[in-house]
């Protein structure tokens, strides 16, 4: 069998090659191809585009990309349509994938998705091009299930990956010992976000909000923790001086050692806040985009909040500060309350924990992906 896979961003590429891993098992004869980062690239899939070519966020800078966004999807379906797959995987950015969908179908192949676009916060008119398109959804939040199938996608839960993946490698002295930070005090990890762009808008806010905080509470230590080969992208370029002034250590491809062993983690809204409810730290989570952006996409939001987190809890578990709020006096201020408070840091502790057991529900027998594969080769009759 010949797969079409295609991810579009760091998270879901992990995703998508961890899937791949699982089909290759059962099916090693099987050959991959598509839209692939790294993860994706490492299990074998043939690059015809390269993912970090799709990762933009934010109505306003898509359409600065879309020449170069629409040069690369022609590339992809020319290569398609040239080497027909048996079925296709897509994976999360649906604003690519569901335009890509609809020409696979055209053809006549199979739609399988990955992480079910978030339709039910905003844009709702979509899920009747998903319920036209795609032939399974797979979902990877609990109530997602029963909104698709409400309304006539078939879909399934089949529990989050991060639930299953996420853990540390080492114990906290080891992780504070290699990077040579303090035996003991407080740790706080920076997460500006996997994408240039978005880290770009956050660092300056972070870096004041450090100098606050080094202020505030002395002798804390701070970690910024990026994907692999970030710095090299040139997005921290004009941050290097004020980081080490501030004697931040940057650590790359350790995120969730640096997550997991941190006394609390700024984070900015998406995986890898799903990433600290897993492994249990407390965060403050925030988010900003463009103006145009931000004015263009608020009025068609839906839902109560923007943290995963607390969509999921049904209730305000992590604080959320967004756009305007995104400052560096509140997010100082954040921290250091939950800091001063055991009460509410275990209170947090608690809520997250309840989080991640509602991620390991559904029919993944602890491993949603291997669920998955099971679906996708059980729709052709192999098993």
């Amino acid at each position: 069998m010949q797969f079409l896979v295609s991810a579009g961003e760091a998270s879901g590429d992990m995703y998508a090659a961890a899937l791949v891993a699982h089909l290759r098992r059962q099916l090693p004869e099987a050959t991959f191809y598509g839209c692939a980062g790294p993860r994706l690239q490492a299990e074998g899939v043939k690059p015809v585009i390269d993912a970090a070519s799709l990762s933009v966020v934010g109505l306003a800078e898509v359409v600065v990309h879309l020449p170069r966004i629409y040069g690369q999807y022609r590339k992809l379906l020319r290569y398609a349509r040239e080497h027909k797959p048996d079925a296709a995987i897509l994976t999360d950015n649906p604003d690519f994938h569901l335009r890509l969908a609809r020409h696979l179908k055209r053809l006549g192949v199979p739609v399988f998705y990955l992480v079910a676009p978030q339709v039910w916060a905003w844009r709702q008119g979509r899920v009747k091009t998903i319920r036209r398109l795609v032939d399974k959804l797979f979902c990877l939040f609990p109530f997602e299930e029963a909104w698709f199938c409400e309304r006539g996608v078939s879909a399934v839960y089949i529990g989050h990956p991060l639930a299953a993946m996420v853990h540390t490698t080492c114990s906290a002295a080891g992780f504070r010992g290699k990077h040579g930070l303090p035996a003991d005090g407080l740790l706080l990890t920076l997460l500006p976000g996997s994408r240039p762009g978005e880290a770009l808008r956050h660092m300056p806010v972070l870096l004041a909000a450090v100098d606050l905080l080094k202020q505030r509470l002395p002798g804390a230590s701070f970690v910024l923790a990026t994907p692999k080969g970030f710095a090299e992208q040139g997005v921290f370029k004009n941050f290097q001086e004020r980081i080490a002034v501030l004697s931040i250590k940057v650590i790359e491809n350790e995120t969730w050692d640096a997550i997991g062993h941190a006394s609390l983690a700024l984070a900015a809204s998406g995986t890898v806040t799903m990433e600290a409810a897993v492994l249990g730290t407390p965060m403050v989570t925030f988010y900003k985009v463009t103006a145009l952006s931000w004015l263009a996409g608020r009025r068609l939001v839906k839902v109560p909040y923007l943290s995963m987190v607390n969509l999921i809890a049904g209730r305000l578990v992590v604080p959320e500060l967004i756009q305007d709020h995104m400052t560096a006096g509140k997010l100082a201020d954040a921290a250091e309350q939950l800091l001063a408070s055991d009460e509410r840091m275990a209170r947090m502790r608690a809520d997250l924990a309840t989080v991640r057991a509602s991620l390991l529900l559904g029919g993944s027998a602890g491993d949603p992906l291997s669920y998955a594969a099971a679906q996708i080769i059980k729709t052709f009759g192999r098993q």
